[in-house]
């Protein structure tokens, strides 16, 4: 069995979770409602705030399964209570990045401002200059979201001008030398 996948989902108590008879899961909390479409091969039982996913058949792809959909329902529940967020740096000689309503405005280095629409249930924020942070329920659009910004203007090597996450390393190139010895 999985060892991901046999991992009960313990719920917080300000959320709520129904299963339909297609395998539609819908999970509610404070933050939003996240739904998943579930595998028929696996059944999803709910015991109070307690979720436990088990595999109806033995099959390849349903071992596969097991563990995806129990670490997708588990996400959607962190997702509603917690939420999830990305923060990105901005580095560059003029470069800078502004709020306009829920959108934010990027300067950085080409002829033209960029700007970036927040998709629904996506949340953008500038606390400095240099900084953006993407913020939401859903950690697959959160992800998505933050590198569509980053895919703006990426880091270049040689002197680490454009977009990259906070925690993201980026290595420095050396520039060319002379050919003097």
């Amino acid at each position: 069995m999985s060892r991901i996948g046999r991992e009960e989902i313990v719920l917080e108590p300000n959320v709520e979770i129904s299963v339909s008879n297609k395998n539609l899961v819908t999970i509610k909390g404070p933050l939003g409602e996240l739904r998943q479409q579930v595998d028929p091969e696996i059944k999803v039982e709910v015991d109070g705030k307690r979720v436990r996913l088990t595999r109806l058949t033995e099959t390849k792809e349903a071992k596969a399964a097991h563990g995806l959909y129990r670490s997708l329902l588990n996400n959607m529940a962190v997702g509603v209570t917690k939420g999830f967020s990305k923060s990105l740096v901005i580095n560059g000689v003029g470069y800078k990045v502004a709020q306009q309503g829920n959108d934010i405005v990027l300067n950085v280095g080409l002829s033209h401002q960029v700007v970036v629409k927040a998709k629904p249930g996506i949340k953008l924020s500038c606390p400095t200059a240099l900084e953006i942070k993407v913020t939401g329920a859903n950690k697959q659009e959160v992800g998505q979201m933050a590198a569509e910004i980053r895919a703006v203007k990426k880091v270049e090597p040689y002197h680490l001008y454009g977009i990259r996450y906070s925690d993201e390393v980026v290595v420095k190139k050396q520039g060319k030398t002379t050919g003097k010895k």
